[in-house]
């Protein structure tokens, strides 16, 4: 039976930010790429509303033993998970995680209906401004323009930026990898050094040259140090 990898994308991200990782790892694994469904209609905090719909998704498809791989706001539901739900977690990678702090690249949202401008906020989350395709720049400026989506863009941005995930870090005892761009302007690398701290069984590795995104901007370096994570541990 093939090892499941959750692959959890980030607040503007979709399903094609794992292309690389997917077509790298889809063979030898039982990869699950759920959609976050930040859009939804619902009562509940949305971080908890997300880690509850992870745990639906898990449990809908008889998952155990299970990866999350979290970059972002998905690390940030990623860490959630694997505090509350420790023994479905063999173990977890986060790259430019959200749950300590983050550098809100929102911006202006009144500015939100000018392509150039979310161009810009686009390419601030890579080091190199070509990672930005036109394809993504008008994917995210899609998102933005849908109004109540941007209302639970932000929402969910501040309610991220509230809910820090300093208590549950120490208590979460599997391995941890934590991937990340030395050029991360959104959770900058001191970020990293403070999981680093927290949690008691990781392994910090930096990319150079790298921003917050690090599977899609460095997809060889990204791959290689996941496949030697999923292999041989830390």
């Amino acid at each position: 039976m093939k090892q499941p990898l959750i692959l959890l994308h980030g607040l503007f991200g979709g399903l094609s930010n794992w292309n690389d990782v997917i077509a790298y790892f889809g063979e030898k694994y039982d990869i699950h790429v759920p959609p976050l469904p930040i859009y939804d209609e619902h009562k509940q905090d949305i971080l908890d509303y997300l880690v509850a719909s992870l745990h639906d998704y898990v449990v809908a498809n008889k998952l155990k033993d299970i990866v999350l791989v979290g970059n972002s706001l998905g690390g940030h539901v990623g860490i959630l998970y694997a505090h509350r739900y420790a023994t479905n977690v063999k173990s977890m990678l986060l790259t430019g995680s959200s749950g300590l702090y983050e550098n809100n690249t929102l911006g202006s949202f009144p500015k939100r209906h000018s392509r150039t401008y979310i161009q810009e906020r686009v390419e601030y989350t890579f080091y190199d401004a070509k990672t930005a395709t036109p394809a993504l720049v008008d994917e995210v400026f899609a998102i933005v323009r849908d109004n109540q989506k941007c209302f639970r863009i932000v929402k969910t941005a501040k309610t991220a930026q509230r809910n820090y995930v300093t208590k549950e870090l120490p208590e979460i005892n599997i391995p941890v990898l934590l991937i990340w761009g030395e050029d991360d302007n959104i959770t900058p690398p001191a970020v990293a050094e403070e999981f680093e701290k927290m949690l008691p069984n990781v392994k910090l590795v930096y990319l150079k040259e790298c921003g917050h995104a690090p599977m899609m901007e460095k997809p060889a370096a990204f791959n290689a140090l996941m496949e030697q994570f999923l292999e041989n541990g830390l």
